[in-house]
């Protein structure tokens, strides 16, 4: 299963009956599915089955859908929620008292959910109600799809990108490892340098001293647990990789795990050129980041 972008956008358009309608949803990076929906009073039944569409396909990126119905010359009329707008005239007036603000302009009090009604629209019985749900949600479907398709479609020039940068990933390591060869043997002399000053006549170090002295810089000469890690990581990356899915979040952790590898070495290292290719590691390996950030 390919890899599949978080980014994405598409159009959905339908009839039914008097009405025209258009779905224009878009998906954006996110850490979780986040849904928002922008629906035209009247039309809340939708709510439920949208999710339900959206849930089904995807499982991260921030996905918003916008439902914009138009009616025919000769179609549904508006008329205007009495009471609502009572209501919202009575609270605009008390937020303006108190405030000491202009009271709200006429379009901004008709703006408000249910002060505006589509008259035939509340005149629909049950069964007509749920014909033009059903078809609403079936053009949402359709949009939703082609985002999917275009999400997957940027999901494969991602995973040509993360292969490329595990490939330079694995070349550093491989040129990291044969210069860590070398190290050991120069923190043979170092070492063999600061046990002649420590033992120099007339100084008083403790053999517990000496013993850590020589533990650290030991320990600090071998590289090999670092560059194996790299490698294996390189192996696993590919793998999740050729899994595909919904392999964003494991790619997400693996990039922070090589970041942690690369970061070890360039503090361990001796050696200018070790140093180099430690940092040339860290490079690609946040350019890796970047690149996962997208996927889902």
């Amino acid at each position: 299963m390919p890899l599949a972008s978080m980014t994405g956008f598409a159009e959905g358009h339908g009839t039914h009956a008097k009405l025209r309608w258009r779905w224009e949803v878009r998906s954006v990076n996110g850490r979780n599915l986040d849904i928002r929906l922008r629906i035209p009073a009247g039309y809340e039944g939708l709510e439920s089955g949208a999710r339900k569409l959206v849930v089904d396909r995807f499982g991260r990126g921030s996905i918003q859908a916008v439902l914009t119905v138009t009616a025919e010359e000769d179609g549904p009329n508006f008329r205007i929620n009495q009471k609502a707008l009572e209501e919202a005239v009575r609270v605009s007036k008390e937020v303006s008292n108190e405030m000491a603000v202009p009271y709200p302009r006429v379009d901004g009090l008709l703006a408000l959910r249910g002060v505006l009604v589509q008259e035939d629209a509340a005149m629909l019985d049950e069964d007509e109600r749920l014909a033009r749900n059903v078809a609403m949600l079936n053009s949402l479907a359709k949009a939703l799809d082609q985002m999917a398709v275009a999400r997957a479609d940027e999901g494969t020039k991602i995973e040509e990108i993360l292969l490329s940068q595990v490939d330079e990933i694995e070349t550093h390591t491989v040129k990291a490892r044969k210069l860590a060869a070398n190290q050991p043997q120069a923190f043979r002399e170092k070492m063999q340098a600061q046990l002649d000053e420590l033992l120099a006549p007339g100084s008083n170090v403790p053999e517990e001293r000496l013993a850590q002295e020589v533990a650290f810089l030991a320990t600090r000469a071998d590289l090999r647990e670092e560059l194996d890690r790299l490698a294996a990581h390189c192996q696993e990356a590919r793998r999740l990789i050729d899994v595909g899915g919904q392999t964003g979040r494991k790619l997400d952790f693996l990039a922070q795990e090589f970041n942690r590898e690369a970061n070890t070495l360039c503090a361990k290292s001796s050696d200018i050129a070790l140093t180099r290719e430690g940092l040339a590691l860290k490079a690609v390996i946040d350019q890796l980041r970047e690149q996962v950030q997208n996927v889902e």
